[in-house]
């Protein structure tokens, strides 16, 4: 007789393409296909067990393929969390289950351009594509360039603080 252990680690979440379109489910709700895997723990007759599992992997298959269910682990909840990082978006919240406070708020980045506007706040451009723009009249001692170290964590009223090679911060909003 197959023996199914293992089915998911502990870091596998999983959730409908429905519940992103409106706001993530609760953390106790699961997606139905996700759901009748976990039931089928609690048939005790070893066969019907397995004809459970078998009927409900198939069925949470079939769901992935169709692009009803979507399954992400850590490592790519962390992905998108820091593609997100900047942004309010409620809906991602599922994205920080099982991370520090420290992992939430704050993000190392490394600065691909910098440039300043007329009043003389900064535009930082990221490697992975972010841009920043600073919302205060705060001055940069050494002017950034590409490489540079970039540090952001969350401050107050929605705004962030960036660092730029360990200097003190400048308040920025991301834009992109």
């Amino acid at each position: 007789m197959r023996r199914v252990h293992g089915l998911f680690g502990a870091g596998v979440l999983t959730l409908t393409l429905a519940g992103l379109a409106a706001a993530a489910p609760p953390a106790a709700e699961r997606a139905r296909s996700v759901q009748a895997v976990y039931d089928c723990r609690k048939i005790t007759d070893d066969t019907q067990r397995l004809a459970c599992y078998d009927a409900a992997v198939a069925a949470m298959t079939e769901a992935e393929k169709t692009g009803d269910l979507v399954s992400l682990d850590r490592s790519q909840r962390r992905t998108v969390r820091k593609q997100a990082f900047g942004f309010a978006l409620p809906s991602l919240q599922f994205l920080d289950r099982g991370e520090s406070p420290d992992a939430l708020n704050r993000d190392d980045e490394v600065l691909a351009s910098a440039s300043q506007d007329a009043q003389g706040r900064w535009t930082f451009r990221m490697q992975d594509g972010a841009v920043w723009r600073q919302i205060d009249d705060e001055f940069l001692s050494r002017r950034p360039h590409e490489g540079s170290k970039i540090e952001i964590t969350r401050a107050m009223m929605g705004s962030f603080m960036l660092r730029v090679d360990g200097q003190p911060g400048v308040r920025v909003h991301r834009d992109a």
